[in-house]
This record gives structure tokens, C-alpha cells and sequence, in this order.
């Protein structure tokens, strides 16, 4: 035991860095392999996720919601080893609050901040913020997080932040920023991103613009800011939006926009030598399959075709008289007559069921499958490098990653 606790001590990380891709079961990261792949090779190239993949982990929510987790549950055993009811934000089956990662390490003296692509008060930064009954308790979650004192919060969620709720940030000593092009003149903590009205944008409809990357990037450098270290949650949140869509189009773009993050963090990791990072999923969205309907088949060439997610190439489409060449030209296909036909009777149905037809006919295209428009109760991947990385290899569950990362924080306050 004495020998264990020594390795500990010398393989303890000064800073920690959890990265959640939400929904992002393990047919994403095939899938992303191959999405991947340049196909002029004879091999098919490694990803940063086969890269860094130690282990992987059971996300099973309490008892009392079966075996099928939803993304708070989920986040409330990352951030406080407990499991608790789908919904809950890092409180208990009885509603008790539970001490969270980004709390302890704030105790501990370290630095601490989110960084996420949807709005910042979603289920998980909230199960790593702070507390509530339901994760719908949109406002709440956001006028709470003016006690937690995190000194990073960046992503989306303009909507549900008041002025009033803003002017007590700012009191409080935090830069409070709305446009990406403001991240420059940010040079120390705190800040409060508010960068969209709720979700970034999609990174299909802007592969260039890398939102995610740059908010993990500034994250890193204002939070290594403080000698005693931090604990940084970042999260691609909108693989899981896209997976409830069945969108294997705009899936793989939000998984290219976290892995670009993700290898930021990797270098950081490289460079720094003292910063741990674990990399996981909370849950698998969608069911996702990598070839479908009896064929031994999947053609994610298609899907570097396709120049706009559907939900944008639905809204042209309605709005103009010439459609098809439009519909054309984005999906990077012609559809059959038959296929046309069956959008046009979507088209006038509306914008949500336009875009409905037109990802399922990306998927006969590529031959992708789905099952579910919810979550499935697969295990997930756990990815890590860094001091104390070996801890997380093997299979455990979501609880474990917790209070795993629990024994690398610092014994007493700095």
C-alpha cells in the first residue's frame, strides 16, 4: 500500500484537464478514424483518439433510472463519484448536494473553469459547477454560478444570463465577453464567455473558425496563471446534439472540432510534463452504426461532400423558388427523382422536416445506421496521458474516474 501512495505522490499532476465528448460512444471514434483516413494510403492512419485510448468506463445512472444514463447523471459521477437520477445535478437520490471536482479543487487553492460548445449552463458544466434538483433549471444553474468563483467560463448561452445576472459578474471582478473576437484582449481570469445565444456554432456550417480549440487554448493559458495549478472541464457538447438528430454529417464535424482540442491539450500535456488529461464520454448517443441495412458498406466520403449541416440547408432551401441546384450543390450529390420527390413533400412541411429528409437520405448515401434518438447504455472510451494516466486504464466505472482523479488532487490547500 506504502508503495502504491509513494507512486501516487510522484506521478501526482499539478494540473488536471477532464475533456467530455458528449454522446460520443465508441462508434464515433471508428467512424472518426475513417472520416479520417486519406483514402491514397494503404493504411488507415491513427486518430488522436487510438492514440491516447487506455480504458474504458460503465455509465450506468442510479438505480432508480435503470442503465440508461442521461447527460446529468452522467456528469454528477464524473464530478462527484456518486450516482444519482437521470437529471440530477450533482445532487443525490435524496437531493443532498454532492461536493464537486471543480469545488474541491477551488478549496484546494487550484484555479478552475469550463470551456464548452454548448451553452454553458447545460447538464454537464453545471454537474461541474454546482447543484440543482433538475438540469432544466436553466436560470437557476446560471445565477448559481456566480458563488462557484471559477475563474474560466466560456461557451454559449447569452439567453439565459440577465443583465442584471451579469452586472453581478462583473462586480465580481470578471470580464464578460460576447463575440470569439474578444478572446485576444482577455489576458487574465476571471471571464465570462457568453459567446452565442445558446449553442456555438455548428462546425460543419464553419470548419475554419475551430471555436472549441480556441476557447481550450485560452482557457490553458489564463489558468496556468496560478502557481498552485487548476482543474479544467472542457466538453464537445454538440456531438451529442447532433447524435439525437441522427446527423452523421454534422456528428463527425463536431468530432474533428474536438479532436482539434483535444490535441491542443495534448501538446500542452507534452510540453508541460506536470498536467494530467483524461479524456471520456458520459454516454453513447444515438446508436450509431458504422455501415447499415444488411451492406457491408460505409462511404464517410459523402460526408465531406456535404457543405452545410441539413437544419441550414433546409432553411435555404425553403426560402428559395429555385431549391434543387441549392440542395444540390450543399448535400454534394444529386438526389434520384424519387429522392426529390420526398423532399419536396418535406419541404413543405417545414424546416425540421426538410432537414429530417435530408439526413436520412446522407445516410443512404453513406450507409450509416441509427437505432435510437435517445441515449443507449453502452460502455464508453476513456483516453489519457500525463502524470497519473495509467490509473485509468483498464475497465471501471464512471464513478471510479471520479474519485480517481480525487486521489491526484493535492492533500491540502496550497
Amino acid at each position: 500500500m506504502a508503495n502504491n501512495a509513494q507512486n501516487i505522490s510522484q506521478s501526482r499532476p499539478k494540473n488536471i484537464i477532464i475533456m467530455i465528448g458528449d454522446g460520443m460512444g465508441p462508434a464515433y471514434t471508428s467512424g472518426y478514424r475513417y472520416y479520417k483516413d486519406n483514402p491514397e494510403t494503404e493504411e488507415v492512419e491513427q486518430t488522436v483518439f487510438d492514440r491516447l485510448l487506455v480504458g474504458m468506463a460503465s455509465t450506468y445512472p442510479a438505480r432508480v433510472s435503470g442503465y440508461v444514463t442521461d447527460s446529468a447523471a452522467a456528469a454528477t459521477a464524473l464530478s462527484t463519484g456518486f450516482k444519482s437520477y437521470n437529471g440530477a445535478i450533482s445532487v443525490d437520490v435524496e437531493k443532498r448536494q454532492l461536493a464537486t471536482l471543480l469545488e474541491k479543487a477551488k478549496a484546494l487553492g487550484l484555479s478552475t473553469g469550463v470551456a464548452v460548445s454548448s451553452q454553458v449552463n447545460h447538464a454537464t458544466p453545471a454537474a461541474f459547477l454546482t447543484h440543482s434538483e433538475s438540469r432544466k433549471n436553466y436560470t437557476e444553474i446560471a445565477e448559481r454560478y456566480l458563488d462557484t468563483d471559477a475563474d474560466v467560463i466560456l461557451g454559449g448561452g447569452q439567453r439565459y444570463f440577465s443583465e442584471e445576472l451579469i452586472n453581478k459578474f462583473t462586480a465580481k471582478g470578471y470580464q464578460h465577453i460576447t463575440e470569439m473576437s474578444q478572446l485576444n484582449s482577455v489576458t487574465t481570469p476571471k471571464v465570462l464567455g457568453l459567446l452565442a445565444d445558446v449553442q456555438l456554432p455548428w462546425v460543419i456550417n464553419d470548419k475554419q473558425a475551430n471555436q472549441l480549440s480556441l476557447l481550450t487554448q485560452k482557457s490553458l493559458e489564463l489558468l496556468s496563471q496560478n502557481p498552485n495549478g487548476f482543474v479544467l472541464l472542457v466538453e464537445g457538447s454538440l456531438i451529442d446534439w447532433a447524435g439525437h438528430s441522427n446527423d452523421i454529417a454534422t456528428a463527425m464535424a463536431e468530432m474533428d472540432g474536438f479532436a482539434h482540442s483535444i490535441e491542443v491539450v495534448e501538446q500542452f500535456v507534452r510540453e508541460q510534463k506536470d498536467t494530467l488529461m483524461i479524456v471520456t464520454a458520459d454516454h453513447n448517443t444515438g446508436g450509431l452504426s458504422v455501415g447499415a441495412n444488411g451492406e457491408y458498406v460505409w462511404k464517410p466520403e459523402v460526408l465531406h461532400q456535404v457543405k452545410a449541416s441539413p437544419d441550414m440547408i433546409a432553411a435555404q432551401a425553403i426560402a428559395a423558388q429555385e431549391w434543387q441546384p441549392i440542395v444540390t450543390n450543399l448535400l454534394g450529390f444529386e438526389p434520384k427523382i424519387q429522392e426529390f420527390a420526398t423532399l419536396t413533400n418535406a419541404r413543405m412541411q417545414g424546416n425540421e422536416a426538410m432537414a429530417i429528409a435530408l439526413r436520412k437520405l446522407i445516410d443512404i448515401y453513406s450507409n450509416t445506421g441509427w437505432t435510437t434518438e435517445g441515449h443507449t447504455g453502452d460502455d464508453v472510451q476513456v483516453f489519457a496521458a500525463g502524470p497519473g494516466a495509467k490509473l485509468f486504464s483498464g475497465h471501471q466505472d464512471n464513478t471510479d474516474i471520479a474519485n480517481k482523479i480525487f486521489s491526484l488532487l493535492p492533500s491540502s490547500a496550497q
